[in-house]
């Protein structure tokens, strides 16, 4: 009996421990605040989706786990980050990048907003749009690029 309780509370502790390894696994949405904003969209060659939203936005509320959802469905894919913004606690940082309204979604590449994302708000459409913009965003910073040299 002994013998069994054991293997039984083996395997509980098992399973707990891969559970916290699968919920620490998932691609995280990296929130982002005044002090952090600035260095994170500026990473060279990276493209940052970023969601601006208020808690008490009830349009904001209705997204549900979609910008988390988006993360997990956006994992794999090199050099593109999802973040978001609590306006509420960032107001200068949302003025200074002329957030006027909620959710508003921006897509910044080298620094710089490329995008304004106004489709359907659904991951596929998301996923989609920041796709397509980030390949086009690093296409232009390379063209600037060779164009420099």
């Amino acid at each position: 009996m002994k013998k069994l309780n054991r293997s039984l509370i083996l395997f509980l502790l098992l399973l707990l421990v891969l559970s916290l390894i699968l919920l620490y696994a998932e691609a995280e949405v990296i929130t982002l605040t005044p002090e952090t904003f600035s260095d994170k969209v500026k990473e060279k060659d990276t493209a940052w989706f970023v969601k601006f939203c208020v808690p008490w936005c009830k349009h904001c509320k209705n997204l549900g786990s979609l910008w988390e959802d988006l993360g997990k469905a956006m994992e794999g894919e090199d050099e593109i980050e999802i973040g978001e913004v609590d306006c509420s606690a960032s107001k200068p940082l949302c003025t200074k990048v002329d957030i006027h309204s909620y959710p508003t979604f921006k897509l910044f590449y080298d620094g710089e907003e490329v995008a304004k994302y106004q489709g359907a708000r659904n991951v596929e459409s998301l996923k989609s749009f920041v796709l397509e913009e980030s390949e086009k965003a690093a296409a232009k910073a390379q063209l600037d690029s060779d164009q420099d040299l």
